[in-house]
């Protein structure tokens, strides 16, 4: 696998351009929600061992609102390239398909209907998904590593900057107008490496990574709650259960708002092994501040 020299976070802005594939036998998924999974409680583990998380490097999960798709990126060693990875479930059976070569960063918008990937995006249509367009201008000038949107709309996304420097971004829909990025508040652009963001269906809380002086050592995945006047708060790391010294980064609430999956470095540091991870959301309602 290729060593990577610069920070992690900018592994979600890389593009491949040819891959390999490998399938899983369909037999050996477990039938059931989350491909068969025993849930975690409030200690996270990795996801699906074995057919999701391996020894090698995946990155990513994301579930479409019917609980039905599983989407993920993972580096294929034997092509030394990254690829686009599904598992549906059909006829009470979970298949894997390789969807194509890296593309970016898959997110699924609260309906269903958009598939985000940075400044890019796919619709659903009756056959399946579109091909590729484009978010449009105000966005094509922007290294977007990673978009998510509200159900209102709202998107809120991230800067592949230079030496941690990217700011955090939303764009809101306004009477049926997309408005032009603008920063989030200090709150949220503090410290360095600050990416990845994931904000609510309700808007009521934004997650993201970053590196601050008061984390556990790389990078931290933190939370900010929206306020009462419409604010956001203070950046509240989310604890030695979610983060450790390792790399903690990409976090995101499956549509069913029942758990957090993050992506966690479990190599060395040059992220041979890096592994999809899976929590109770009860984790989010446990920070949230009491009134």
């Amino acid at each position: 696998m290729k060593r990577f020299s610069t920070p992690i976070a900018l592994l979600f802005s890389m593009l491949i351009l040819s891959g390999g594939s490998h399938s899983q036998d369909a037999a050996s998924i477990p039938d059931g929600p989350y491909l068969g999974q025993e849930p975690p409680g409030l200690t996270p583990k990795p996801f699906a061992p074995g057919i999701v998380s391996t020894k090698g490097w995946e990155v990513g999960g994301t579930f479409t609102p019917d609980m039905k798709e599983f989407y993920f990126i993972r580096n294929n060693e034997e092509a030394k390239k990254q690829e686009f990875v599904v598992f549906q479930y059909k006829n009470n059976q979970w298949f894997e398909s390789i969807i194509s070569p890296r593309v970016g960063q898959p997110v699924i918008a609260p309906d269903g209907k958009t598939m985000h990937l940075g400044k890019r995006y796919k619709e659903r249509m009756d056959t399946g998904w579109s091909e590729i367009k484009s978010l449009g201008a105000s966005f094509e000038d922007i290294r977007i590593m990673r978009l998510t949107a509200s159900s209102a709309g709202t998107y809120v996304f991230d800067e592949a900057g230079t030496d941690g420097d990217g700011v955090l971004r939303y764009s809101r829909l306004i009477d049926g107008k997309r408005e032009e990025p603008k920063p989030l508040s200090k709150e949220i652009n503090t410290g360095t490496w600050n990416a990845h963001p994931f904000i609510a269906p309700d808007e009521s809380y934004i997650i993201w990574d970053g590196r601050r002086d008061s984390g556990f050592g790389h990078a931290d995945i933190y939370i900010s709650f929206r306020q009462d006047n419409g604010s956001w708060g203070n950046a509240i790391n989310m604890g030695d259960k979610v983060n450790t010294e390792a790399w903690e980064a990409g976090a995101s609430v499956t549509p069913d708002g029942k758990y957090l999956f993050f992506n966690r470095n479990v190599g060395s540091d040059k992220y041979e092994n890096v592994d999809i991870y899976w929590v109770d959301a009860q984790i989010i309602e446990d920070l949230r501040p009491k009134e």
